[in-house]
């Protein structure tokens, strides 16, 4: 573990800190970046213990500045004193995370060059009840919207490659939405992260933790909806122009032409909104205009012919008033949203 730097993120430690310290040293780990976030006077005794291990740098931040910047922080500063290492290993100094596991974390991501993330499982009796939900709400979300498939997303076990780092420093977030962050970014540049089981620790209910189950899961949660904010306003300004155009044309053209003229139209509008969100606010595209323009209206067109199509197709066999047209419109819609947020995703704003 000679190639391996630890980065361990504290505030006001208790003795879990060198009880942390201590088993990192037994399992070979020789190079560990602590940094204080601004820990009191009352708290500062563990980091003096465990800079006296040689193979200890302590690094301090004179105020509490977030989980985020301490570890970009520690980022920094192993770029400019240790640039011949393999890699770093983020771990939490609460004494959740076995030496055992942090090992395996550190030669998964040597033997293959991905990012690794160290994932419990949140299935136990013993785990606590914010600790389970907050959880499964990011996971589930980060599927639903993202397309990312992560069971633990609030892990602080990750090992990530040298050469990442100084990429990890740009990524937005100072607190602890900064490691959703991370894993946004790291989906957004195409870089490869895989998981690896751990054991699953809570002592004392999690009291030590500095997560706030109500507070950062805001936090986190404000960065997922920026990702469906456009589509859904998109959505709005969509089903409220079909609406309007669908009374001003009943009974004046055909039902045919009728929802063809509403839907196109309606379309027509909300596309040119969608899109510029979609690239500056959303999927944050370094890409040209040109290139993604394209790829944006090939997609659009073959959206709106399926929502005109699936509408027609609906009202048609259903013979059904301009009541229940608007209700079809609500249903096709909701699952080509879905469909066309991943697409764009994946392929006009990669």
């Amino acid at each position: 573990m000679g190639e391996i730097t630890v980065v361990l993120p504290s505030l006001n430690p208790d003795e879990k800190l060198n009880m942390v310290v201590d088993g990192l040293l037994r399992e070979g780990f020789r190079d560990i970046v602590i940094v204080n976030d601004g820990s009191d006077e009352e708290h500062l005794e563990p980091f003096r213990q465990a800079a006296a291990h040689p193979e200890v740098t302590v690094l301090n931040h004179e105020v509490n500045r977030g989980k985020g910047r301490a570890l970009k922080t520690a980022f920094a500063y192993i770029r400019q004193n240790r640039p011949d290492i393999a890699g770093v290993v983020t771990v939490d100094g609460d004494n959740q995370h076995t030496p055992h596991d942090i090992r395996a974390c550190a030669e998964m991501m040597e033997k293959t060059g991905d990012v690794i993330f160290g994932c419990r499982d949140f299935s136990g009796p013993d785990v606590p009840k914010k600790s389970r939900v907050g959880n499964v709400c990011t996971s589930l979300a980060l599927k639903l919207f993202c397309g990312i498939a992560l069971s633990d997303t609030q892990t602080g076990l990750r090992a990530i490659p040298y050469r990442y780092l100084e990429r990890m420093e740009q990524v937005k977030g100072e607190r602890f939405e900064y490691e959703t962050e991370m894993i946004f970014d790291l989906k957004r540049a195409g870089i490869a992260f895989r998981e690896v089981t751990i054991e699953t620790v809570y002592i004392e209910e999690n009291a030590s933790s500095h997560f706030h189950p109500v507070k950062d899961s805001l936090r986190i949660f404000r960065i997922i909806f920026a990702f469906a904010f456009s589509s859904v306003a998109s959505c709005l300004i969509d089903y409220l122009l079909f609406t309007l155009l669908i009374l001003l044309l009943e009974g004046r053209v055909s039902l045919g032409l009728e929802i063809f003229l509403a839907t196109f139209l309606a379309r027509a509008v909300s596309s040119v909104f969608n899109y510029c969100m979609n690239r500056k606010a959303v999927f944050r595209s370094d890409a040209s205009v040109k290139k993604t323009l394209s790829k944006y209206y090939v997609l659009c067109a073959l959206q709106t012919a399926c929502s005109y199509l699936l509408v027609y197709l609906l009202s048609f066999l259903s013979q059904a008033g301009p009541a229940l047209e608007l209700l079809f419109k609500i249903l096709v819609d909701l699952i080509l949203f879905l469909l066309s947020f991943r697409i764009q995703q994946g392929w006009v704003f990669r």
